[in-house]
């Protein structure tokens, strides 16, 4: 199957930097018209505008995801100068590094309050939108291999992910009848430009040799699970979670 996202409207929270920035450039290159939402507006207008150069089409859309109000803004206008959004990549995530007895309150709500609360917010409205306008849809989460194995330093965002993961699950049964299908992606280690340094020392190097295919995944590494789940080659496909990690949550204990 030639998978194509033309007349297709995307939505890509998170899309300032990093992956949600990827995943707007492979929509859009894939012929979805796409809004690209984060609050750091800034850096979304050279994005649409490189998205446009392309022979793209984006619209920078200010969202913050743990505001209902901005979220139900940003939907709106989407839907005017776009259209009807038929897909959702729900990419908004921070993190926190630090050991659990120095994980303050605020650390733990913030994180939470993101990719979580946040999470659920934007993948809620867009549900609403989709159920009132009688069309079908395709919800992509973006959790992590940190829901499903440990790592130190970082209980509040493993805790965020492995939340994520089990609610893409509970969404997916609520709105199959809806004809709205909700997926996830669960990425390992990614190189962007905000690991790509920490990756070049020797403490990313030990890091990187204990991933069963010895590298580091790059953001295209992506690009096929997430055009599986955007399109209509995954349209039998609700509920599940694909991880792409290059083998790390099979590697031995």
């Amino acid at each position: 199957m030639e998978i194509s996202l033309t007349d297709k409207i995307a939505l890509v929270t998170g899309a300032s930097s990093g992956l949600g920035r990827h995943f707007a450039r492979t929509l859009a290159a894939s012929g979805a018209r796409v809004a690209v939402a984060a609050r750091r507006t800034d850096r979304l207008q050279d994005l649409a505008r490189e998205i446009a150069a392309a022979g793209g089409q984006a619209l920078p859309v200010a969202l913050d995801v743990t505001d209902p109000a901005s979220i139900d803004a940003a939907i709106a206008r989407v839907a005017a100068e776009l259209g009807p959004i038929d897909i959702l990549v729900n990419n908004s995530g921070v993190a926190t590094a630090k050991p659990a007895l120095e994980t303050t309150a605020e650390d733990w709500d913030g994180v939470m309050d993101t990719n979580l609360r946040g999470a659920f917010l934007v993948a809620q409205a867009v549900a609403r939108h989709l159920v009132a306008a009688k069309r079908p849809g395709a919800i992509v989460n973006i959790a992590s291999v940190t829901a499903m194995r440990t790592m130190g330093q970082l209980s509040a965002y493993a805790a965020s992910k492995a939340g994520l993961d089990h609610l893409t699950r509970v969404l997916a049964l609520e709105w199959a009848r809806h004809g709205i299908r909700v997926n996830a992606i669960a990425p390992g280690y990614i190189e962007t430009e905000i690991n790509s340094a920490f990756f070049a020392s020797p403490a990313g190097e030990a890091v990187i040799k204990r991933i069963p295919q010895r590298r580091l995944g790059q953001p295209s590494d992506l690009d096929g699970a997430l055009m599986l789940l955007a399109s209509d080659a995954g349209r039998y496909m609700t509920g599940a979670t694909i991880i792409v990690d290059g083998g790390h949550v099979v590697s031995p204990l």
